[in-house]
């Protein structure tokens, strides 16, 4: 497999399971915690190389990893740890799970993740979900949604979308078809936009961007907002910005997370977390291009403590 572009946490050529359990095991064992030594081993190791230590923690002193970080660690230091700990599909569903657990849904969570995976990523997560949850997501995601935002979700939930090359005699076919489905009539036939932009390949649809422009005389972002609200909106807001950049959507995400009145801590995690192996390197240098100020510093001014150190630790 190609190495990914921009990664920021990257496998650790110096990698010594042995040594790195006896640093975490000394880190919690007695009174206090060593949390800078927590941070030292686990934000510079991959995730792969995490899973070695969870086993090798285990084979060495009999004793649970995860369990151990969970009765050291609270906050949302805790949950940034956890979520570094967890294989990228366990914690996707983890994500899904919290998402619709207790009273209300956080709908923007479930669109963050589902809308920007991949057909072999949503079925990792459909399979773990039910492993880890002994449910059926799509089972799930009905009782908890309704309406065309459900039937959104229950589409990419299939992980069914073309992955194939773009098709340019269809592009402007399928552009017109939008246009025709949205602002050339009353109302919205909401179905023509799902069969394409959840059903279609994310190559063709940029090419369908470009052509919409051409027929709209706007974008189709613009056209999504005029036509839709709410979860719906954010859905197919989601797809269009994720498909055309994802290094600048994840970078808005970011400073959505950041702007404004209170911090969004989850998403911090959650985009930090699963773009530091991928394009984290490239999504900083899009939020200081953007927003003229480093992500590092946006972030030490939203959050504090080991939760920062942590966080920042990832980033740099």
């Amino acid at each position: 497999m190609a190495s990914a572009p921009g990664p920021t946490v990257t496998p650790y050529a110096g990698f010594d399971k042995d040594a790195d359990t006896v640093a975490l095991r000394k880190a919690m064992k007695g009174l206090g915690t060593d949390e800078k030594a927590i941070i030292d081993v686990l934000a510079a190791r991959s995730n792969a190389q995490r899973q070695e230590l969870i086993l090798q923690f285990k084979t060495a002193y009999g004793r649970d990893l995860i369990s151990d970080l969970k009765s050291e660690l609270s906050g949302h230091f805790e949950d940034a740890i956890l979520a570094l700990m967890s294989p990228p599909d366990l914690y996707d569903a983890k994500c899904l799970k919290k998402a619709m657990k207790g009273l209300g849904t956080d709908e923007s969570a479930i669109i963050e993740v589902l809308c920007t995976r991949n057909n072999k990523q949503i079925h990792m997560i459909r399979d773990r979900y039910k492993k880890e949850f002994k449910h059926d997501l799509e089972k799930d995601l009905k009782d908890e949604t309704s309406g065309n935002f459900k039937r959104i979700l229950i589409g990419i939930s299939q992980g069914g979308r073309d992955e194939g090359p773009a098709d340019a005699s269809r592009a402007a076919a399928d552009a017109q078809t939008l246009y025709k489905a949205g602002e050339g009539k009353l109302g919205t036939d909401e179905s023509e936009f799902q069969r394409i932009l959840v059903a279609k390949s994310a190559a063709h649809l940029r090419l369908v961007f470009d052509e919409y422009e051409k027929v709209s005389k706007k974008s189709i972002e613009k056209a999504i907002k005029s036509e839709m609200s709410g979860d719906l909106e954010n859905a197919y807001l989601t797809i269009v910005g994720f498909f055309r950049n994802p290094v600048e959507f994840y970078a808005d995400l970011l400073q959505k997370a950041m702007v404004g009145v209170g911090t969004d801590e989850d998403r911090l995690i959650r985009v930090i977390v699963s773009r530091s192996e991928w394009d984290l390197e490239l999504i900083k240098s899009t939020y200081m291009h953007k927003y003229k100020r480093t992500l590092v510093d946006a972030v030490k001014s939203e959050v504090s403590g080991d939760f920062r150190k942590l966080l920042i630790a990832l980033i740099k």
